[in-house]
C-alpha cells in the first residue's frame, strides 16, 4: 500500500486491547463510550470477521456514508483522513473529490480488503483513540458508522482536534443511543436477553467535541430505517456488519427463541410487510479554530 510522508505517527495501536478506567454510565460521564469491558481488540476481531461480506450486507451503512460525503463542501483540497475506513470504498470517494485520502481502521481484515481493492491508496492500522497520523496535517476528517465503537469519546475528540489543521473541518456520521429500538423491544417482549451494545448519546458526543476545543458547527440527527423480509435476515444484517454485541460471547438463539422473536416483532409491527430496523445517526460538522 502506498505511503505518504508527513502523516505517520508511531505506535498506532499503543492502547489496543486495553480499556480505559471509565464509567459505563454514559449519562454520568461524557467521556464514556461503549462499555469499557469491550476492548478495541474485540471490536477489531468482530469487524475483521465481517470484512468478506461487509459491502454486500451494509446497504444502509453505505447510504449513511454517502449522506456524510454529500454533507461535505463542494470544493475540497488537501489531505483527508477516513477514520474507520473499512474496505476503503469511501476513502476512494474522498480521492475522487480531489483530496489525498488516507484510511485508518482497527480491523486487519478490513484493511486487507481495502489494500487489495485500492492499491493506489494509503491505509493504516490504527485506533480513533490513538491515530497513526501526524498532528496538524489533515484538511478534512471524515468518518461514518465507526466512532460509536470507541471506549472513550473524549479521546476520539482530542485526536480529531490534534490531527486537523487550523480552520480545517470534520464531517462525522455516528450511530447514537436510540438505534435498534425495534429489536430491543422485540427481544424484551419475547423475554430474551438484550444483545445490543448500549451506544453513547448525541449530547455525550457534543460535550466531548466541545471539551476538546472543536467548534460544533452543525448537528443533523436522522433515523435511517432498514427493512427485512424476515427475522433471520434482520439478525444476519446486524451480525454480518459487526454491529451486534462485541464484548462477550452471546448465547446462540434456539429455533424456539427465533420463533418467539419473530412473533414478537410481527406483533409490534404488524403481521404483513417487512420488519424495520432503525439506525439513529448524528451527522456532526466540526471545525478546528485554534
Amino acid at each position: 500500500m502506498a505511503q505518504e510522508k508527513g502523516l505517520d505517527r508511531p505506535s498506532p495501536l499503543q492502547n489496543a486491547g486495553k480499556s480505559p478506567n471509565i464509567s459505563s454510565d454514559i449519562s454520568a460521564d461524557i467521556n464514556a463510550g461503549i462499555s469499557p469491558k469491550i476492548t478495541e481488540k474485540a471490536v477489531a476481531e468482530r469487524f475483521s470477521k465481517a470484512a468478506p461480506r461487509y459491502d454486500k450486507l451494509a446497504a444502509i451503512q453505505h447510504t449513511i456514508a454517502q449522506q456524510g460525503l454529500e454533507n461535505l463542501p463542494a470544493q475540497l483540497v488537501g489531505n483527508a483522513l477516513d477514520i474507520g475506513c473499512g474496505t476503503g470504498v469511501h476513502t476512494q470517494s474522498l480521492n475522487a473529490r480531489g483530496l489525498h485520502g488516507v484510511g485508518v481502521d482497527i480491523a486487519q481484515g478490513m484493511l486487507a480488503l481495502a489494500g487489495t481493492n485500492y492499491p493506489n491508496l494509503t491505509f493504516k492500522l490504527g485506533s480513533a483513540q490513538a491515530l497513526p497520523i501526524a498532528s496538524n496535517s489533515i484538511d478534512v476528517v471524515y468518518s461514518s458508522m465507526a466512532l460509536q465503537w470507541a471506549n472513550c469519546l473524549h479521546s476520539v475528540a482530542e485526536e480529531v482536534h490534534r490531527v486537523l489543521k487550523r480552520d480545517a473541518i470534520a464531517e462525522l456520521a455516528i450511530m447514537v443511543s436510540g438505534s435498534f429500538e425495534e429489536l430491543t423491544h422485540a427481544r424484551k417482549l419475547a423475554q430474551l436477553p438484550t444483545a445490543i451494545t448500549p451506544l453513547p448519546t448525541a449530547d455525550g458526543w457534543n460535550c466531548a467535541f466541545r471539551g476538546a476545543g472543536l467548534a460544533v458547527k452543525r448537528v443533523i440527527t436522522r433515523n435511517y430505517v432498514d427493512s427485512h423480509s424476515d427475522i433471520m435476515s434482520l439478525l444476519r444484517s446486524v451480525k454480518g456488519v459487526g454491529a451486534g454485541e462485541t464484548g462477550k460471547q452471546q448465547k446462540v438463539l434456539s429455533r424456539q427463541d427465533i420463533k418467539k422473536l419473530s412473533m414478537a416483532y410481527h406483533n409490534i409491527h404488524g403481521e404483513a410487510g417487512r420488519l424495520p430496523l432503525t439506525y439513529r445517526v448524528c451527522h456532526f460538522r466540526l471545525e478546528k479554530n485554534a
